[in-house]
């Protein structure tokens, strides 16, 4: 969705997270799967910045930016910025990832290992380096070897991890750092003129409401702030107000990693809808977790994210359906609610599934809404009379211009 929204934008952000979730994204240029690059740079003449408060893996930056300029996509400074003041993911955060994942066993949380809670805790900690640091050699040095010695006895005392030498993470800037130092600026000033010239702006968010680590479904998310408030601040321009948030959901709920998921399905049912939508993770691989359309969720989220429009993708995905199962409320402790519960409910929450009618025909060439069938269309209908918000694209099929535009 991003990859043809940014055909009315100026200017892509990304302003959290890192290259723990992918974008899947075809277009004429080919398949893409970006981590952390905004889904932008896929637009000729569209700048694309990684703002202050993403989690920036120079490493797997690096590499991502070789593989997409690989199939013939230009990425210059002229239309990639990286803020001087995001903080670099290092080796140790992975490394760390994986430890703690592997010391909690089976009560893991799930992690990607791609070292997202280590780096926002080293973050918050104020104990990592900024992008802009790499500018400065000397001061940059320095301050590498306070936090080596510190991060080593928390790898080795802690668990029993090897160490990192001066050495060692001298190279690793040279091969990974180095080649992103001209991509570095002040984002915020950046933002700041554009905002003067007009320019529009687009902040690309990179996992849903519940993985939010204040309002999702805590421990199970991620270790920084998804919600569409947080962009101008995470962009590195806080100053800018946001005149529209889109919401995007799929016609069905997934789920990658542990947690809570209450209208899980499994088994034979659950591989043929995973078969059907292709559901495996872009940065893992691994079978995505299935089900009905939670419409609990949905609204909770859409609320969080104070959305102005919905955007409902893979519709094509139901169409093998003759009835479209839907979970319209939750039950805990033999209540009935429509309201998303505490985290700590959600083990006991079970669905309250409804069903709706199929279409049961193939709907990738539609591009009305006119020629949606009906029962299509009343699908639709039903999550915006629950959700309280239009849906203004409706997705039939994975390239970009297999689009429903409603309004």
């Amino acid at each position: 969705m991003v990859d043809l929204l940014t055909e009315k934008y100026d200017i892509v952000v990304r302003y959290q997270g890192g290259g723990n979730a992918g974008h899947t994204v075809i277009n004429e240029k080919g398949k893409f799967a970006l981590h952390m690059l905004p889904s932008g740079v896929l637009r000729s003449g569209v700048v694309n910045v990684l703002g202050n408060g993403v989690a920036l893996d120079p490493e797997n930056l690096w590499k991502e930016i070789e593989e997409v300029r690989a199939k013939g996509v230009e990425i210059t400074p002229e239309n990639l910025r990286i803020s001087e003041r995001a903080s670099l993911l290092m080796p140790w955060h992975r490394q760390l990832d994986e430890l703690e994942e592997a010391r909690l066993a089976e009560k893991q949380y799930g992690s990607t290992k791609q070292g997202i809670a280590p780096f926002y805790s080293d973050k918050y900690q104020k104990k990592t380096i900024l992008a802009g640091e790499l500018l400065h050699p000397e001061l940059r040095r320095a301050h590498l070897a306070d936090i080596l010695e510190w991060k080593n006895l928390i790898v080795t005392k802690v668990y029993g991890g090897k160490s990192y030498s001066r050495e060692m993470m001298e190279d690793w800037i040279r091969k990974y750092c180095d080649p992103i130092k001209p991509f570095l600026c002040d984002a915020g000033d950046f933002l700041r003129k554009a905002q003067e010239r007009e320019k529009n702006i687009l902040f690309e968010a990179q996992l849903g409401a519940l993985r939010d680590i204040d309002y999702g479904i805590w421990p199970y998310t991620t270790s920084s702030t998804t919600l569409a408030k947080y962009a101008p601040i995470g962009s590195g321009a806080p100053g800018i107000e946001l005149t529209d948030v889109i919401g995007v959901i799929k016609a069905y709920s997934t789920c990658v990693g542990e947690g809570p998921f209450v209208c899980e399905i499994t088994g034979n049912e659950a591989e043929i809808l995973r078969q059907a939508g292709a559901e495996y993770g872009a940065k893992t691989g691994r079978p995505r977790r299935v089900g009905p359309l939670d419409l609990v969720a949905t609204k909770y989220g859409a609320q969080l994210q104070t959305v102005t429009s919905l955007v409902v993708t893979k519709m094509d995905v139901l169409s093998y359906m003759e009835k479209i199962p839907v979970c319209v409320r939750y039950r805990i402790g033999g209540h009935e609610t429509d309201r998303f519960p505490f985290p700590a409910l959600l083990d006991q929450a079970e669905p309250v599934i409804d069903y709706a009618e199929g279409w049961h025909c193939d709907i990738t060439d539609v591009r009305r809404w006119e020629d949606l069938p009906v029962q299509a269309r009343n699908y639709v209908n039903m999550i915006e009379d629950t959700v309280g918000c239009r849906v203004d694209y409706i997705s039939v099929g994975p390239e970009r211009n297999s689009i429903i535009v409603r309004r």
